[in-house]
């Protein structure tokens, strides 16, 4: 069994990563009705909130059906991390993972997301203080390291983990390389053989198959994985990797009918928490994913995403099902 601080998981949990514009609450339950053993936020900007934007505060909602759920967030000030979880709390979260790992421009500018890689000792300090400010089990998802030059995960992982951290997720891959090459889980396994290392650690990055799933779950030794864009368009993609794990066998493909049944739901969950308008709008982005590989699908894709009336959407659906009736993904 893996821990959490007291949050109990089977062994070898998968992880849904926080993504933007992705792990919101509709795609967070898709991902947990089909194995998804955490599920985690959007990473959310410390000083968004502390300012209180109305698209942080929005992606503090979590639903029950969810749990065990992270709140992900971000930042490099002290005091506006520690407002933060003063602020977070009140969503009442499970888990406060602060993200130490995108690699984007805009977060790394102001010193936060990966751009903290380069000074361990604010690393260290911000988990430290944080840890202190609650009584709920602080978690870091990182990276390798700033570049090959300056990779001390190792150390990294010890100095948070002593510092009361009670799991670490890690990116295979340096912030120079962005998401570019193929991740290397070699160092992962390190910090997890390493005799002082006793909390959770999760592998992360290129794991899109249930083969490699197992292999860093088998040849790795890893605690869990964190899986991110392998799900997106594919909420089943955690039933796979169990089924796998329970059989040697992969799952039949998803049939049309289950995809626009996924599709359908997302988009009616979405109108539930944002309202029509924005549902409609915010949705738009996953149906290219849900219906990818199916030929001369342009037409349908077109009206999907530029209706802004729910209707509409909900009869292009309908109309997919009729034109592509036993269509067979592979």
């Amino acid at each position: 069994m893996i821990k959490i601080g007291d949050i109990e998981l089977p062994n070898f949990p998968l992880l849904l990563a926080p993504m933007e514009d992705v792990s919101d609450p509709p795609f967070r339950a898709l991902c947990k009705e089909q194995g998804a053993d955490v599920v985690y936020t959007e990473f959310i900007s410390s000083e968004g909130l502390i300012r209180d934007a109305a698209k942080s505060r929005m992606k503090l909602d979590i639903y029950e059906r969810e749990r065990p759920v992270g709140i992900q967030i971000f930042g490099a000030n002290l005091e506006s991390m520690l407002q933060t979880i003063d602020i977070v709390e009140k969503s009442n979260p499970d888990i406060i993972d602060i993200n130490f790992g995108c690699p984007v421009k805009k977060v790394v500018s102001k010193g936060a997301g990966a751009g903290i890689l380069k000074d361990v000792c604010l690393m260290e300090k911000l988990t430290a203080e944080m840890v202190k400010r609650t009584n709920l089990p602080i978690t870091v998802k990182t990276r390798l390291g700033w570049d090959h030059d300056s990779i001390r995960i190792l150390e990294v992982a010890e100095r948070l983990q002593d510092v009361g951290c009670k799991a670490i997720s890690i990116h295979g891959r340096t912030r120079a390389q962005m998401y570019k090459g193929n991740a290397d889980w070699g160092p992962i396994a390190e910090v997890k053989n390493n005799p002082r290392m006793h909390i959770p650690v999760f592998g992360n990055g290129d794991v899109d198959t249930p083969e490699k799933a197992m292999e860093m779950r088998d040849v790795y030794g890893l605690d869990g994985c964190m899986i991110g864009r392998a799900s997106i368009g594919n909420p089943w993609f955690f039933k796979q990797v169990k089924h796998f794990f329970n059989t040697g066998e992969h799952l039949d493909p998803i049939s049309l009918e289950e995809r626009v049944d996924a599709a359908r739901r997302h988009l009616e969950m979405a109108i539930g928490w944002k309202g029509e308008k924005l549902g409609v709008f915010e949705t738009r982005r996953h149906y290219t994913n849900y219906f990818k590989g199916i030929p001369n699908f342009k037409e349908y894709r077109s009206k999907m995403v530029s209706s802004d009336d729910a209707a509409n959407v909900y009869e292009a659906f309908d109309e997919v099902l009729e034109a592509f009736s036993g269509y067979e993904f592979v």
